[in-house]
């Protein structure tokens, strides 16, 4: 029988999987659970040492002879400061040792609760991952917990091998041992891809090959011709999923696809290559976590985990660009053959994909923001640099950019845009354009307090007086503070700080102002910046992108019949 602690039987199932034989285990009460775990398990061989300055290297020299990861086992407090030696000696060694530490509940550090020390990160700098596991009481936690444990064990057996710290708070009751198996954890593997191998993406094609609906989400990565090349290349095969933050593809409408199939088992995938950074689309992040029939393979140039779907068994540690030059080559240029369910699945995507776009180009929106970067985006050309800004235009850029657009995506602040496209703009002679909204705009207005910028840096103002996409958030508007308080309405303009830095500037207030100022935007000679204000109303703007997934779902019933 196996201890009542869950993160004590997550971490002893994975333990096995990941190849785990031996342990030296250490006395001690708080770690008990954990010893007698190892001693349940059959696979596992239990090594008692009383000592903690002689258990660590003891476990070292197990793992030396073995050629394997090695546990070692202490209780809370300073047995586990008596394995720094080990660990140091460890990290140079390159030998994978595993410090699993007991601790008490973190309420209970610094309370003066016996046998208790801060215990993660004890060791700095010498161990290559240090996690400390949550006690689960929900779904999430629970997810966390697996995926903590793999990254540590994954980490254990980087770069020829690594000491990793374990950290297991434990609340008492401590020796309930009532649990008759050990749950089946998901085990995530690693999977190495270097450089531009076609055969190396052997494993990754077969696997797509071998799915009923597989799938490629891409997310934000900066541009590249020959990625680009590929994507294109792979998505004439496999469904492609990708917002125009990453090269090939342009606005793919899969958001207003999701939006209408919602959970419809015909349009989930079994199987998800994922690739890049963050998606923008919360609506895909959510669906995508609720699967329970599908994994994911995830491309990590760090070769860390990022588990966005919760449902990672694979880190491919190598570019995309490697990963899909290669796919494309094999799937392309040989025999390797979709399954025929594979097939159906990819022409049903391409069907509500092709709705989906007819709908983006075809639909005429009542003067807003959403109009404005629509008559943006036609009227604009192909040689130029656009960057938007994050929350209501970047998701306005997913529906309307057929090019690769900049976006400081990687935490998606509102600081910092006008000042990166500005950056950008000065050292280039290619027109450059910044799509932003007015909180962002103001946050960042002394990015213009720059005499380098010149007249290729051109800036579109959406300024609807505050931050609109507080306006879309369900139930928000019940709080009596939540236009002035949350969404920072004002009553601002940027003339005159367009005048104080030697900027151009224009304004629209109107559906009738919008065509032809829009076109003095993107065709004027300049050798200052120009600024574009479009004032709108923020209820409008709300309504305009409602009445735009509201229209979808009738064109999209009669699209798949």
């Amino acid at each position: 029988m196996y201890s009542c602690k869950e993160n004590i039987n997550i971490l002893t199932s994975l333990l096995v999987k990941h190849g785990v034989r031996h342990a030296v285990v250490c006395p001690g009460s708080r770690n008990a659970p954990i010893v007698h775990n190892l001693n349940e398990c059959d696979d596992i061989t239990c090594h008692p040492v009383t000592d903690e300055r002689s258990a660590g290297f003891y476990a070292m020299g197990v793992a030396l002879a073995t050629g394997g990861p090695v546990a070692v086992c202490v209780t809370s407090g300073s047995a586990l400061l008596n394995l720094a030696p080990a660990a140091a000696e460890a990290f140079y060694r390159h030998v994978p040792l595993v410090v699993v530490s007991a601790d008490r509940p973190a309420a209970w550090i610094g309370q003066l609760d016996g046998q208790t020390l801060p215990q993660p990160d004890a060791f700095g700098g010498f161990v290559a991952k240090c996690v400390a596991l949550p006690e689960p009481q929900s779904g999430d936690e629970r997810w966390h917990c697996n995926r903590l444990v793999n990254e540590a064990l994954l980490a254990a057996n980087r770069n020829g091998g690594c000491p990793v710290h374990i950290n297991v708070p434990i609340t008492e009751p401590l020796f309930e041992f009532n649990v008759g198996s050990l749950p089946d954890e998901r085990v995530i593997r690693r999977l190495g891809v270097s450089g531009f191998a076609p055969e190396a993406c052997e494993e990754i094609v077969n696997r797509v090959c071998a799915s009923s609906r597989p799938m490629v989400v891409v997310g934000q990565y900066r541009y590249g011709e020959r990625l680009a090349k590929a994507l294109r290349a792979v998505s004439e095969r496999v469904t492609v999923l990708q917002e125009p933050l990453s090269p090939g593809l342009g606005a793919v409408h899969f958001d207003e696809v999701l939006s209408c199939v919602m959970d419809n088992a015909d349009y989930m995938p079994d199987f998800i290559l994922y690739a890049g950074d963050t998606i923008v689309s919360k609506r895909m992040r959510k669906l995508f976590r609720r699967l329970s029939d599908v994994e994911t393979w995830a491309v990590s140039e760090d070769g860390e985990v990022h588990d966005t779907f919760m449902n990672q068994t694979v880190v491919i540690e190598s570019s995309p660009e490697n990963v899909f030059c290669g796919m494309a080559s094999l799937l392309v240029g040989s025999a390797k053959c979709l399954e025929n369910s594979a097939k159906v699945f990819f022409a049903r995507w391409k069907t509500a994909l092709d709705c989906a776009s007819e709908h983006a180009a075809e639909y005429v929106p009542c003067y807003s923001q959403m109009l404005a970067v629509k008559r943006f985006e036609s009227l604009v050309g192909d040689n130029c640099i656009v960057h938007y800004a994050n929350s209501s235009a970047v998701r306005l850029a997913n529906i309307y950019a057929d090019r690769y657009v900049y976006v400081n995506r990687g935490v998606n602040g509102i600081e910092g845009t006008l000042s990166t496209a500005a950056g950008f703009a000065a050292v280039c002679d290619t027109p450059v354009y910044c799509v932003i909204g007015d909180l962002s705009f103001f946050y960042d207005c002394n990015a213009l307090w720059n005499n380098d910028l010149q007249g290729n840096f051109r800036i579109l103002l959406l300024n609807n007086n505050c931050g609109g996409i507080f306006h879309r958030l369900p139930g928000l508007d019940s709080s009596p503070v939540y236009d002035t308080y949350v969404a920072g309405a004002h009553a601002a303009n940027a003339r005159g700080i367009c005048d104080a830095h030697g900027v151009g500037y224009l304004s629209v207030r109107s559906a009738e102002e919008l065509e032809p100022q829009m076109k003095v935007f993107v065709s004027m000679t300049s050798d200052r910046p120009l600024l574009l204000e479009v004032f709108t109303d923020v209820t409008e703007d709300a309504q305009a992108l409602e009445e735009y997934y509201g229209a979808l779902h009738g064109l999209f019933v009669r699209c798949i019949r």
